[in-house]
Parts: C-alpha cells; sequence; structure tokens
C-alpha cells in the first residue's frame, strides 16, 4: 500500500511540473523545416497540393477527403496525429505556396497554419514549411517541446521526400 501511494504521489507530481513548466512556455509557436528535392516544382507541387497525397506514405496521416467548399474555400478532413480535424485551404499560388488553416472555435484545445512555399533549386525544388500555431493546454505544451515543436513538420516533409522516392533530413530554419 505504501508503494502505491509513493508512485501515485510522484506521478501527481510530475504531472504538477509538466504542467508548471507548461504554464511557462508561449501558447504560440513557429517551426520552419526545409528539404530539397529532386524533382521539378510542378510534380512536387501536385504532391503537396493533394491533402490526401501522403495516406499510407506519412504515418501520422490515418485519413483525408474533400469535403463541400465554404465561403468559396476548399475543405478536407483528415485524421492525423490522433486528431480529427478541418483544413481550410486559405490560399494556393501552383506551383509555389499553399497555406491551410485548421478550422477550430478560438477556445479549442490547439490550432493553426501551414504555409508550404516551393521554389526551383537547379533541377530539384526546395520545400519549406512553416507551421504557425497555438497549444492551448500547459500539459501539451510541456508534451509537444518535450516531442520537439518540429516534429510533424519534419514528419510530413520526411514522407512527402518518400512519396516522392526520396530520403530527406529536414533542416530546422528556426530554433
Amino acid at each position: 500500500m505504501k508503494v502505491v501511494l509513493v508512485v501515485l504521489l510522484g506521478l501527481i507530481g510530475l504531472v504538477a511540473v509538466a504542467a508548471l513548466v507548461g504554464l511557462s512556455l508561449p501558447r504560440t509557436h513557429r517551426a520552419t523545416s526545409r528539404i530539397t528535392l529532386q524533382k521539378p516544382p510542378t510534380e512536387v507541387w501536385a504532391t503537396v497540393r493533394d491533402l490526401s497525397a501522403l495516406l499510407g506514405t506519412w504515418q501520422d496521416l490515418k485519413s483525408a477527403h474533400r469535403l463541400p467548399d465554404q465561403g468559396g474555400k476548399e475543405v478536407w478532413e483528415q485524421k492525423a496525429g490522433g486528431f480529427s480535424m478541418r483544413l481550410i485551404v486559405e490560399a494556393a499560388d501552383p506551383p509555389r505556396r499553399l497555406v491551410t488553416r485548421i478550422d477550430t472555435a478560438d477556445d479549442a484545445p490547439f490550432g493553426g497554419q501551414w504555409t508550404y512555399q516551393l521554389e526551383a533549386d537547379g533541377a530539384g525544388t526546395q520545400v519549406t514549411v512553416t507551421e504557425e500555431g497555438y497549444v492551448s493546454n500547459p500539459l501539451f505544451r510541456a508534451m509537444m517541446v518535450l516531442m520537439g515543436t518540429h516534429r510533424t513538420v519534419d514528419s510530413y516533409l520526411r514522407a512527402l521526400g518518400k512519396k516522392l522516392g526520396e530520403t530527406v533530413r529536414p533542416m530546422h530554419l528556426d530554433s
């Protein structure tokens, strides 16, 4: 009984410390990563632009399907990283730039947008993805920092490379 109590108190203490650390972290974050692929921008764009293209390649992405447009904007529903979310395509400038935003209420546990930028690099393409997001729950903020702020963007870029037949190593452009 005494051991169970000590373990329980230890777990409570660990959660309390994580919550305090999370409270000290900013609610918003920005993570930018870049890869270079040996494919032309038009070929890379076709994969980036199709929000279901990485099904079966990006392990975080479990489902993706297009919904009816909303307010003249393209809407997708994805299940990624264990969460279901609606994505709004805010801007698309083929084959250079795509901006998607998670469609959430202001009091949602997390949200934000991704900006994908494609630039010709010789015969290949430089792909930069910037996540500008927020995490409301202090415990989740602490977990995000422990797992790495770039984790999701990097896993997307590695999956994009794999889909296009390349092994890539994302480079972080911010801390």
